[in-house]
């Protein structure tokens, strides 16, 4: 017998909920497909949301390792998530919360704990209904205040850890209204070698999907190109959908022409149709075109960043990529981001490093790799290289300092060498007692005071800015005298928590670095500050002098 909700739903609020699936393979872009359709909807005037459905037993992608399963998102309330939620972020121009991911650690945690409360009153807790009751739940409580909640179901159609999830939107289905529901299925349509578009995979994934209940009422082929007229007919007639609810996502050179190649599909206004809202958009010539102008506009030139790393996996550094390339739109250039081995400065990566126009050190963890960071942060400092340390790399730039400007022999952070006679990078006050790694970290949006006068108050054009951190290291306020006296600026400030670092224009064209993450807030149509500020250094504009008009970041 089903438990009574935990939260008054009203089936009669008119939200739409497009669920997003997947078959055949994951990494096929049924994410960039969601939020495509997404921004497609919010350009026509809708209230766009998104839930992104993660199948695997952690409670968040917080202890997860970056090479296997890409960067962890952090979202405004500290939410430690999949990189998915920063593209929904980035395409929708929203903040969303950890409400908006659902793990299946997260979910049966929950129902667990209920349990042991008593909260069941004594019957047998099963996956059906009280896993899905809560996997509902969640979903409409995310939806809330929205017209329309797109839910990305990660993994793929016949994983058994996305049973109990496929199972709860069958019985969401039947308790929605039929114009309320969309269910989208993205799927691989590969070709033979006789370059014959195969819809074999996509019929094997349908059957598959439709064996557990659920219809799709759109397919998305992810090809190459474009799906020829005979493979739409034939993927409608075996799919039994019709042949215009069959679109074409082909390959693109830049995930932010995908809007674009889907509008011109017409994906936008069929979704719409079915969902009974085609009379509440915006006209045509009415709708949001910066996206469109941004992304289409020819550009003067190119830069060279380098990215100094240990992970060979752009997915691991994927919001640093993309805010490049957001101030790339700004500045109107192309950014070429060249990944540098920090584990290999001893070979060609080094000249790799130094060819490049600017250089990058992103944030990171344990000890692989952080010499070469810091021999990168001391070429670029000596050098006059333009320079942005992230989090680690802000961290590891106060260490070179101290190391060949202050001469602090060995000196290093309590994280890499517990034994370091200089600990000018030292753990947490509140991090001593805590034992659990997930979670805990100093995690989330906080606001930074900026000093008037300085390269960061000139980049925020402000007085403070508030953005996402995650650390549980700072800088030690033992040295901060001694590091400022020697020329160091420490222009951003929490309390007496360091956030923002920088040389004087003086000695140096650009070089900052940030305790937070602000590529946590970069969108395309709202670059982050400090990497404009780092392209600026580039192409010829003194960061230090052109003036920003204050912003929200």
């Amino acid at each position: 017998m089903p438990t009574e909700p935990e939260t008054d739903y009203d089936p009669d609020l008119g939200r739409k909920f497009i669920f997003v699936t997947g078959g055949v393979m994951s990494g096929l872009g049924k994410g960039i497909t969601a939020a495509s359709t997404g921004r497609l909807l919010k350009n026509a005037g809708f209230d766009v949301t998104a839930v992104k459905i993660d199948p695997y037993l952690n409670v968040d992608a917080g202890t997860m390792n970056p090479f296997q399963h890409g960067e962890v998102y952090v979202l405004k309330d500290g939410g430690e998530v999949d990189l998915d939620l920063g593209n929904y972020e980035r395409f929708l121009d929203i903040d969303m919360t950890f409400d908006h991911n659902i793990t299946t650690g997260k979910t049966y945690q929950h129902v667990i704990e209920k349990e042991r409360a008593g909260d069941y009153l004594g019957r047998t807790v099963q996956i059906i209904p009280h896993i899905t009751d809560d996997i509902k739940r969640r979903i409409r409580e995310a939806a809330e205040g929205n017209d329309v909640c797109i839910i990305e179901v990660g993994g793929t159609v016949g994983d058994i850890e996305g049973m109990p999830y496929l199972e709860a939107l069958r019985q969401f289905a039947h308790e929605e209204d039929e114009d309320d529901i969309l269910f989208t299925h993205v799927t691989l349509v590969p070709y033979s070698k006789n370059g014959e578009q195969k819809t074999k995979p996509t019929q094997h994934s349908v059957k598959e999907l439709r064996s557990i209940g659920l219809q799709p009422d759109v397919l998305v082929g992810r090809c190459s190109d474009k799906l020829d007229i005979d493979t739409r007919e034939k993927i409608a007639l075996f799919c039994d959908v019709p042949t215009e609810a069959v679109f074409s996502n082909p390959d693109v050179d830049d995930i932010y022409h995908v809007p674009l190649m889907v509008e011109e599909e017409g994906l936008d206004e069929y979704v719409m149709e079915r969902l009974d809202i085609g009379d509440e958009a915006l006209p045509e010539d009415e709708r949001e075109n910066r996206w469109r102008d941004l992304v289409t506009q020819q550009t003067d030139g190119e830069v060279e960043v380098a990215l100094v790393g240990k992970y060979d996996l752009e997915d691991a550094y994927m919001s640093v990529h993309e805010a490049l390339k957001h101030a790339g739109l700004e500045k109107n250039v192309d950014v070429n981001v060249r990944w540098v081995n920090s584990e290999k400065m001893g070979d060609h990566h080094a000249e790799r490093m130094r060819d490049a126009d600017a250089i990058v050190v992103p944030g990171g963890f344990g000890t692989r790799g952080t010499e070469g960071k810091i021999e990168a942060i001391r070429y670029a400092r000596e050098n006059g290289v333009p320079y942005l340390g992230l989090c680690l790399g802000f961290q590891l730039a106060v260490i070179e300092y101290a190391r060949n400007v202050l001469d602090l022999t060995g000196a290093h952070s309590t994280e890499l060498d517990e034994d370091t006679p200089h600990p000018v990078i030292d753990i947490l006050p509140e991090q001593y007692e805590i034992e659990d790694m997930g979670g805990t970290m100093r995690l989330g949006a906080n606001e930074t005071e900026i000093e008037a006068g300085t390269l960061a108050a000139t980049l925020y054009g402000g007085e403070s800015c508030t953005e996402r951190h995650r650390h549980r290291y700072e800088v030690n306020p033992e040295y901060i005298d001694d590091l400022e006296a020697a020329g160091l600026k420490f222009s951003g400030r929490s309390g007496n928590r360091m956030e923002i670092l920088e040389l004087a224009s003086d000695d140096h064209p650009y070089f900052i670095g940030t305790q937070f993450h602000p590529e946590f807030r970069s969108r395309p149509t709202r670059a982050s500050p400090p990497f404009v500020g780092l392209l600026e250094a580039v192409v010829g504009d003194d960061p230090h002098t052109v003036e920003t008009e204050e912003v929200s970041h």
